[in-house]
């Protein structure tokens, strides 16, 4: 790692100098929040990077699984939208609220989370709450998996999720000193594949394992010698069930709902055998991690189902000491649950509690059976196929949703990242593992023109945390007590890694009593706690440790 950082607004490079931001080309907007009326200055798609790379106007995504016809085809899917409270308009300590936009690791086309003439409830809508708390709002595009580029390659390939990001962190410290808000209090946010994209963006502040990747799409502080002259650490991360750990998330998968039969006890295990191999490669790797918890005892595969169990009651307190009017259902009561997504009706169904024996009267948990509590997480929403995250024939990626379009050169649309995928790997003609390739995943990754490994490594927070690298000192990891999207193990690991991390001096971790797979649903405790980080920071002018 090394930065040579510039002071505020330094355009000393041409290509830094293309990319300086106009702060007279805003429209005025009017927002009502909490029933009060806001005026709001909108900087609308601005290119974050000098060299953007061109996409196809056809995109998929469209209506009934079709394509969609994106109209910024020059610069959609590197852009921001930056909007500005009336609060903040001469305020450039006002925090940055950075928002990424990504859904299971998707390329995230440019959005407006601010639209003319809306009304926000800062109590449950983060753009609310950030705008009404005088932060500037900032909607963050970035090339991810999915993406079509005009030349009909796949130019979304990790990283470039997370280059895009760093580019953008970097463009808002380029122009610190002429842009609204404060580069050096950048809060980024984001849930599900969003949840891992902030998460390695926070781990692996101003690392130069960046820099080439940097310097091919013109990001702002990278001179002609691939040396980084800015910075793209942040201030603070807020994290919603981050998909993440990919390389390692079929092992820890397989092994949450194999350990205690899961799979069997739900009639979700299709692939025993396969489930069974996956599961046995989690222990070695857990040990590999050498992580404690916070009793100072260690976390390996003998002592994480306890690890979990610890935290489902501690997110079980706090719900219930949080307000005297919640309440959770005796034994052989019933969790009433209702789910629907955009668009569909919403549906509740009953699901009788057998597995959390609370005391009201003390608001405690007795005990947690967590065989019965796993069973309840894979009923309520059925378990994902094995592998999980790594489709073994990768072009039943269409229909698995499987992360196999992350990985591999941008000439091709699929490839296993992960040695059980790539060795299983059964489906002639898809241009992965070992039927077509004839190599073992240790010997394909073995030759120095393999990518798939080293991308892996650059989208995986756990390599960078402890590391070198500049990792953010304020952390706001929550994942669902009910997620079966990814394993509790892995946002268990983060919270561990973070926790031994000298650099991190606010970190807040919690399994969120009785949510899903989602993000946001706690807005006035989580911007109480980016309000209350950025108090104690003090002022970022003045605190800043490269001004010029």
């Amino acid at each position: 790692m090394a930065v040579a950082s510039a002071g505020r607004g330094h355009t000393a490079d041409p290509q830094d100098a293309a990319l300086h931001f106009d702060s007279a080309a805003y429209t005025t907007i009017s927002v009502t929040v909490d029933g009060r009326p806001m005026n709001v200055r909108w900087y609308k798609e601005i290119c974050y990077v000098a060299d953007p790379v061109a996409a196809a106007a056809q995109q998929a995504g469209g209506p009934g699984g079709g394509s969609t016809t994106i109209p910024n085809t020059a610069c959609g899917y590197q852009s921001m939208n930056v909007f500005v409270p009336e609060s903040a308009f001469d305020d450039q300590r006002a925090p940055v609220y950075f928002a990424v936009n990504n859904s299971g690791w998707k390329a995230s086309y440019i959005r407006a989370g601010v639209t003319a003439g809306a009304s926000y409830n800062s109590a449950v809508s983060n753009v609310g709450a950030a705008l009404k708390a005088g932060y500037v709002f900032v909607d963050v595009a970035n090339r991810s998996r999915g993406l079509i580029g005009a030349d009909g390659t796949y130019p979304g390939k990790a990283p470039a999720a997370v280059v895009d990001a760093k580019a953008a962190v970097r463009y808002l410290h380029l122009n610190d000193s002429v842009m609204p808000g404060s580069a050096e209090r950048i809060v980024i946010n984001g849930t599900s594949g969003g949840g891992a994209l902030v998460s390695i963006l926070g781990a692996s502040g101003n690392s130069d394992e960046y820099t080439p990747y940097l310097a091919a799409i013109g990001a702002a502080g990278v001179d002609a010698k691939e040396r980084s002259t800015l910075r793209d650490d942040v201030f603070a991360v807020n994290a919603y069930c981050p998909i993440t750990d990919l390389g390692n998330a079929d092992a820890a998968y397989e092994w949450l709902y194999n350990a205690l039969g899961t799979r069997d006890t739900t009639g979700s295990n299709p692939s025993p055998e396969a489930a069974a191999e996956m599961a046995d490669r989690f222990a070695a790797y857990e040990k590999s991690l050498g992580l404690r918890n916070p009793d100072g005892s260690r976390l390996t595969a003998a002592t994480m189902l306890d690890a979990i169990e610890q935290e489902v009651v501690q997110s079980a307190e706090t719900y219930l000491k949080a307000d005297p009017a919640h309440t959770i259902p005796p034994l052989g009561g019933t969790f009433e649950i209702t789910s629907g997504g955009p668009g569909a009706p919403p549906t509740t169904k009953s699901y009788v509690n057998d597995w959390i024996d609370v005391d009201i009267a003390t608001r405690t948990v007795r005990s947690v059976d967590m065989a019965k509590y796993l069973a309840f997480v894979a009923t309520q929403a059925k378990l994902k196929t094995a592998p999980a995250f790594d489709a073994v024939g990768v072009d039943g990626n269409v229909t698995s949703g499987t992360e196999t379009d992350l990985f591999g050169p941008p000439t091709q649309k699929y490839l296993n990242y992960t040695e059980y995928g790539w060795n299983h790997n059964d489906t002639a003609g898809d241009g992965s593992g070992l039927d077509d390739m004839g190599l073992t995943w240790k010997q394909y990754t073995a030759r120095k023109s393999t990518v798939v490994d080293d991308q892996v490594h650059l989208v995986n927070p756990m390599d960078f945390i402890g590391s070198g690298a500049d990792t953010a000192p304020n952390w706001y990891v929550r994942h669902g007590t009910r997620d079966r999207d990814t394993a509790f193990t892995v946002s268990v690991n983060l919270d561990r890694a973070l926790a031994a991390d000298r650099q991190v001096k606010n970190l807040n971790y919690q399994l969120a009593w009785n949510q899903p797979h989602a993000g946001n649903y706690d807005v006035p405790e989580a911007m109480a706690w980016i309000a209350d980080a950025v108090r104690k920071a003090g002022d970022p002018l003045a605190a800043a440790p490269h001004k010029g």
